[in-house]
């Protein structure tokens, strides 16, 4: 099995002024320890189907050892897997259409959405189909209630799809484990109305563009049994939705852009033989999770900044905060999460991060090597810029200029930073990225006596938002 291939160096925390001491880590390490044994017998306890005692429910701890399941069960069983069932109606959709609508809410399109901008090109979108390596484009819907953008993707889609003609078809991707959630399956019900009406007098390829991902019960299962659809996929019993990218919820959408899941699931395979074997001082998952505890027990930084250095890792940073905010937020308790874009926030929020309140511990995603060919500054005749000077820099160089340059400023006003590495963006580094934060969101949880499963605050408003609707649906508003 390959090792994890990200780092985690917390020796900006170590401040003489408003940080921690060095040893404050290996002191917590039994707490630690105590822990990940708590989080390793929970997956244990879901996986051999005992019930969990009345303060552990619910236990959603199937996320833990899925990436293993499915990688076996593909092993074993190859196209007939769940894996491979995934792969090939990915290609299948890939070679008859053009653009693919993922419609999902929460974890339901967070991960497929920081998979796209990670891994994809970063115009993945408007290059040409062959620059996409013939995968369809993505567009993103049911994830909020916003008439005009509903309406503006309408506006893309084809009213009348010509048969054999890929460039002018589209498919709907629907994911919901319940089907009940109003924003989607809202969108739902209008995309797949323009989806019949774009087909015509053709509605036998209805069930070939439309794969539902949801429960084995529920208002889309029935919807998509009614339709006939030709593949529906599994929302894993025990998977809470902010912890189901690792699913079909995920993979379905990183195989129709291309992506190597099967390498997705063993990153997270060999994150979680990580969490269990290594020590304090040496496992990423203890490791960062300590030290977020410790700042914020011993000096009032609950607010968690994931500064990601470069663009393609702000959706990942947005799927974090939905994770950490759904799984930590209770019982008035809770680190608060914020994803900035560096260098990009220097210039907005910067100032706050630098001399506003000591509130927070920044830490810096940065990736050592970048996905394309460095492109240098340049020397020009036009030099009313002063840049000819810089001519031979390039562009990652500014980067980690910026980023050192940034982090020092911090140390010199003893304002706590930490570092996670990672060499490259590609999927086995992000299968490794999504269990990390998923194991150490779980492992605080249990450290500080705070189900890290169940969103109770969540289900409020979609109560009220239904109640009020058909409130006013029955007087006639």
């Amino acid at each position: 099995m390959p090792q994890i291939t990200i780092t985690y160096d917390p020796r900006g925390t170590y401040l003489p002024e408003h940080g921690l001491e060095p040893s404050a880590l290996a002191k917590l390490g039994p707490q630690l320890i105590a822990a990940r044994d708590d989080v390793l017998a929970d997956a244990q306890l879901w996986a051999d189907g005992v019930e969990p005692a009345l303060n552990k429910r619910p236990l959603d701890a199937g996320f833990h050892h899925l990436p293993e399941r499915l990688l076996a069960e593909y092993q074993t069983k190859g196209h007939e897997s769940e894996v491979g069932r995934i792969i090939a109606t990915a290609n299948r959709l890939s070679a008859v259409v053009d653009r693919a609508v993922l419609l999902g809410i929460g974890g339901s399109y967070m991960g497929a959405r920081a998979l796209l901008e990670s891994c994809c090109h970063p115009y993945y979108n408007e290059v040409s189909r062959d620059a996409r390596d013939n995968r369809p484009r993505i567009s993103f819907e049911g994830n909020n209630v916003d008439n005009d953008a509903l309406a503006g993707l309408c506006d893309l889609l084809p009213t009348a799809i010509a048969p054999g003609d890929v460039s002018n078809r589209w498919a709907i991707v629907v994911i919901s484990k319940s089907g009940g959630t109003l924003e989607t399956a809202a969108a739902f019900r209008i995309l797949l109305a323009r989806l019949r009406d774009s087909l015509a007098g053709n509605l036998a390829q209805l069930p070939e563009l439309v794969v539902p991902v949801t429960g084995d019960s529920g208002k889309l299962f029935d919807l998509a049994t009614a339709l006939g659809c030709r593949e529906i996929f599994p929302v894993p019993d025990g998977v809470g939705g902010r912890f189901s990218v690792l699913s079909a919820v995920g993979l379905l959408p990183a195989a129709i852009m291309g992506l190597d899941i099967v390498q997705l699931l063993e990153g997270a395979v060999a994150m979680n033989e990580h969490f269990r074997q290594a020590a304090v001082g040496k496992n990423v998952v203890l490791d960062y999770t300590g030290i977020c505890h410790l700042l914020e027990t011993q000096r009032g930084c609950n607010i968690r900044l994931l500064s990601t250095w470069g663009k393609r890792l702000e959706a990942f940073g947005l799927w974090y905060d939905q994770l950490l905010s759904e799984s930590l937020g209770k019982r008035e308790r809770g680190a608060v999460p914020i994803t900035v874009v560096n260098t990009r926030d220097l210039h907005s929020r910067g100032q706050q991060h630098q001399e506003g309140k000591r509130d927070k511990l920044i830490t810096n995603i940065i990736v050592e090597r970048g996905n394309s060919t460095p492109l240098a500054i340049g020397k020009s005749e036009l030099n009313q810029d002063g840049l000819n000077e810089l001519a031979e820099k390039t562009i990652p160089q500014v980067l980690a200029a910026a980023t050192a340059g940034t982090n020092q400023a911090y140390r010199d006003d003893n304002r706590p930073t930490a570092n996670l590495r990672v060499p490259a963006i590609n999927e086995f580094v992000m299968g490794q990225l999504f269990q990390m934060f998923m194991l150490a969101t779980v492992l605080e949880g249990r450290l500080i006596a705070i189900n890290p499963y169940g969103q109770p605050g969540v289900e409020a408003y979609k109560k009220n938002m239904n109640a009020i609707l058909r409130e006013t649906a029955s007087d006639g508003v």
